[in-house]
Order: C-alpha cells, then structure tokens, then sequence
C-alpha cells in the first residue's frame, strides 16, 4: 500500500470510529434526556441528520472534495433538507418520523452506494453496504409506522441510531485490524 492510500485508510478508520461516537452518545443522550425532556428530544431529533450532513461534507472533503464523491454530496444535500424538515415539523410526531423514514430510505441508498463504491479501494466496506441497505429498509418501518394512530417518538428512531453506531465501529475495527494490501 502506497503512503497515500495508507493516508486515506487512516483517514477512513478515524472517521468511522468518529462516527460510531458520536452515533452512541446520540442514542445514550436520546434514551435518557431525550425520552423524557421534549426540548431534549427536539434537539436532538434535528442535530441527528445535521450530524450526518456534516459527517459526510467532512469525509468528502477530506476524500478528493464533493464533486469525486458525488453520493457524499448528495447525502449532505439529502441530510441538511431533513434536518431543516425535522425542525419545521417538530410539533407533528408522524410528520417527523414520516420525515426520518424518507431519509432513512435515501441516506442509506446513498451510504450503500458510497460502500460500495469504496470496496474496490479501501475493503472492509461490506459492513457500510450492510448499513445503507438496513436504513433504506428501517425507511419503510418508519413511513408505515407515521402513517399509524399509535404517536411516535424519539424512542423510534433508537434502535436506528443504534445500528448505525454499531456499522460504523464493525468499519472502522475492520480496517483496523485487517492485512494491508501489498
């Protein structure tokens, strides 16, 4: 491996681990504040997609810019309208979680397509494909899960955040602890 990709390999570990942080304290700030303080909850019900539009303007800069990782750009186009949708809909339960299914659906589309794009490069992007199918599906739970009676909250979108936490600490221990390639 070349020192330039042994950089972007580095690169790539350290924003996965950054992401599987940030994603686990989401979920420890959501299952205890965020469960019974509604100010808490809305907070973070926006910060959680604005998180991901930075996360993937930071990676696509440090990675070649966003016109080289067009499904980056598109993901920090996708992440920044939902968050600005979650806030103007925070007082309509469904309307937000209908919102997170919407992205859910596109966001991991995208992450699946980015995985897979990295695979040929980087390996160890299975997990990241695993990842963006799961959200795209969990997209559909949620849609149908706003179109019920019974009023969603913050506690829907856990398990969500928790899996994603999980994918990206699977990536980056993945590349740490894989052979290089010669």
């Amino acid at each position: 491996m070349d020192a330039s990709a042994a950089r972007a390999a580095t690169w790539l570990r350290s924003y996965y681990f950054a992401r599987a942080l940030v994603g686990a304290a989401w979920v420890a700030a959501a299952a205890t504040i965020g469960t019974h303080v509604p100010a808490a909850a809305a907070t973070l019900l926006v910060a959680y997609p604005a998180w991901d539009a930075a996360a993937n303007l930071i990676d696509a800069r440090a990675s070649g810019g966003l016109v080289r990782n067009r499904t980056q750009a598109l993901n920090l186009v996708v992440s920044s309208l939902t968050a600005a949708a979650v806030l103007a809909m925070l007082g309509n339960p469904h309307a937000v979680l209908g919102i997170f299914g919407l992205w859910a659906t596109l966001a991991g589309l995208l992450q699946l397509a980015t995985g897979v794009r990295r695979w040929k490069s980087y390996g160890a992007q299975w997990a990241m494909v695993l990842s963006g199918a799961q959200s795209a599906l969990a997209g559909g739970f949620f849609g149908m899960r706003a179109l019920g009676s019974a009023v969603p909250g913050i506690a829907d979108i856990i398990p969500y955040a928790t899996f994603g936490a999980f994918y990206f600490l699977v990536s980056a221990l993945w590349l740490s602890f894989r052979k290089p390639a010669r």
